[in-house]
């Protein structure tokens, strides 16, 4: 009996000391672990320091809008950082071999996933694919991923769960509608209405209805974000798993927030040092920051190769002359000094690229070339070359001389004084410096000037301060094809792309270039079906864009974003935005 109460009392000590052992750990992992990291884990938060302005991914201004909407939208299928496609809505990958693809070319059948829903329990079906081509390819909509779709000849819906893309001619380029970043399917009971001049103004835009993981809660025009010492004004998206989501319970993520403000350094700071977020997008900041941010072991900088130059465009119409109607930048009227071949050669050799691409560090390289990716499309015959001495012979023998002694060429009274426009960012505004005092060397005078990044690459027909519009002489930001085909990046240089208010600035030629040599090897392009000639065919585009001195390229710059050390899943593909696979996004 004493054995047994023992027995009982050593138990009864054992069983207290180890409740007492589990409540302390329990006390300490609430006290050690942050309160943040505890509240954020089921939370995945992402910030973009250009703010986006629409969740309408076809009225994108650029990859931030794209990123953002690409949370909640998707396309039939995409491809991965390899090029190969990866299907979404689709059910596989048409082929020769499945008769997906038709012998001649000129037809293409997409099979989908059958019993899709729209997050708001609506059925997705072939429908809303031929209304997706229809609302993009309507000129009242002014839809900027046009240059994919105008191959096609129609859209059919054989059956809910068929789709028949029948071109025009032979299309090499079968791949690229409703594929990647340009073709993300928009539901037709929600966007019927918005089919025309309304599209821009639609609500809708911020009001997303998608097939994606997750979808819209809330849209916030005000927010802050607080970053350490620094509390940032911004816009924020909230998202919360799309219960119709086909592998809804797949998702590791609760929730999502999209914040949108700051600056480049900011959200570097965000996701390297502070914690804060998770994801932080396209750091372009001085290359020595983001290492020294590094050392904290808090996030990562990645760094991928993909298509974007950063490029000075050339304004081939005046922005200071008016139509009739208010029109600048007209077709009407051709720039007055950059319309002269020797003034954009004088321009390019005296543009120091190497002491730019200094800037970026490991992520950005000196480039001769518009076109850089894929690598087989990167021409071997440009060269770039900083010569400031040939640039002013060159000025000399044309004409352009200082006749009144003020430091600016001129000719026939027109001096070369130019206004360079780019988005506020430090990296763009180390090169404006750059820029600036490289041609003043040479005798041009330049007028630097800083736009929001919202306004500068903003799709509003409204907004005269946008690329679109391009009422400056010269303008610089970062471009590149969206697919590994660059069919519809090389058309945005084609005479009937250009952008002018008649088609409500949606063509994608927004220098107002114009080429009969190039629209005739684009034309060309477009039709070739042996891969080795099409190769050579857009080898040849770049070839004339860089001979001509279509736009002044800099740099190839990576794409570089930060992520926190605990995510993962990030797998970037520069064929589509970096949230393409946020489904598969995951905490360590």
């Amino acid at each position: 009996m004493r054995r047994e109460a023992r027995c009982r009392l050593q138990r009864g000590a054992f069983l207290e000391t180890a409740r007492f052992l589990l409540l302390t750990i329990l006390f300490l992992s609430i006290v050690i672990v942050p309160r943040h990291a505890m509240s954020a884990d089921k939370t995945l938060k992402l910030l973009l320091w250009q703010a986006p302005s629409t969740l309408n991914p076809h009225l994108a201004p650029g990859i931030k809008d794209q990123t953002a909407s690409r949370i909640v939208y998707e396309p039939l299928a995409s491809f991965d950082r390899e090029g190969h496609l990866v299907p979404f809505l689709a059910a596989d990958i048409p082929t020769l071999e499945n008769g997906g693809v038709s012998a001649d070319g000129r037809s293409v059948v997409w099979k989908l996933k059958h019993g899709l829903k729209w997050s708001d329990g609506q059925p997705f079906t072939a429908k809303d694919v031929v209304f997706t081509y229809n609302y993009i390819t309507n000129p009242d909509v002014g839809s900027a991923s046009v240059g994919s779709y105008k191959t096609i000849d129609k859209v059919v819906a054989v059956d809910d769960d068929t789709v028949r893309i029948t071109f025009k001619d032979v299309n090499p380029a079968w791949a690229l509608p409703f594929v990647g970043v340009q073709g993300m399917i928009l539901p037709e009971h929600v966007f019927a209405p918005y089919n025309n001049k309304d599209a821009v103004t639609a609500a809708v835009n911020l009001a997303p209805i998608g097939t994606g993981p997750y979808r819209l809660k809330a849209f916030q025009t005000e927010d802050v974000l607080v970053i350490g010492e620094d509390v940032v004004n911004t816009v924020k998206a909230i998202f919360e798993r799309n219960p119709y989501y086909r592998n809804a319970d797949e998702l590791t993520f609760d929730a999502v927030t999209l914040q949108g403000g700051g600056d480049a350094s900011v959200a570097a700071k965000a996701v390297l040092k502070e914690g804060v977020v998770d994801y932080a997008w396209n750091l372009q900041v001085d290359d020595v920051v983001l290492k020294e941010l590094e050392k904290d072991g808090v996030g990562k900088a990645t760094v991928s190769w993909g298509s974007y130059v950063e490029r000075i465009m050339l304004n081939f119409t005046d922005p200071n002359r008016e139509t009739a109607d208010g029109e600048r930048s007209s077709l009407q009227y051709p720039h007055p000094t950059l319309s002269d071949s020797n003034v954009r050669a004088a321009l390019a050799l005296a543009i120091d690229r190497q002491k730019i691409a200094a800037l970026y560090g490991r992520t950005g390289r000196a480039t001769s070339n518009i076109l850089v990716a894929p690598a087989i499309f990167n021409s071997p015959n440009s060269e770039w070359a900083f010569d400031p001495d040939k640039a002013k012979s060159i000025l000399e023998s044309a004409g352009w001389k200082d006749s009144d002694g003020d430091g600016v060429r001129d000719k026939n009274g027109v001096p070369l004084r130019f206004l360079f426009q780019t988005t506020v960012n430090s990296v763009r505004q180390q090169t404006q410096e750059i820029v600036k005092a490289d041609l003043e060397a040479i005798g041009v005078k330049v007028e630097n000037k800083m736009i929001d990044s919202s306004i500068f690459l903003g799709s509003g027909p409204d907004s005269t301060n946008s690329r679109r519009h391009f009422y400056a002489d010269m303008e610089e930001y970062a471009y590149g094809n969206k697919s590994p085909d660059p069919g519809s990046y090389m058309i945005g240089w084609t005479c009937g792309e250009a952008a002018q208010k008649a088609n409500n600035w949606s063509g994608s030629n927004w220098a107002r270039y114009c080429n009969k040599d190039y629209d005739t090897l684009y034309r060309a392009s477009a039709v070739e079906v042996d891969p080795a000639k099409r190769r050579q065919i857009f080898v040849k585009m770049d070839d004339l864009l860089v001979s001509d001195f279509a736009a002044i390229p800099l740099v190839h710059w990576a794409d570089v974003s930060g992520i926190s050390n605990s995510l993962e899943g990030f797998d970037p593909t520069p064929w589509d935005s970096e949230t393409w696979n946020i489904a598969g996004w995951h905490r360590k």
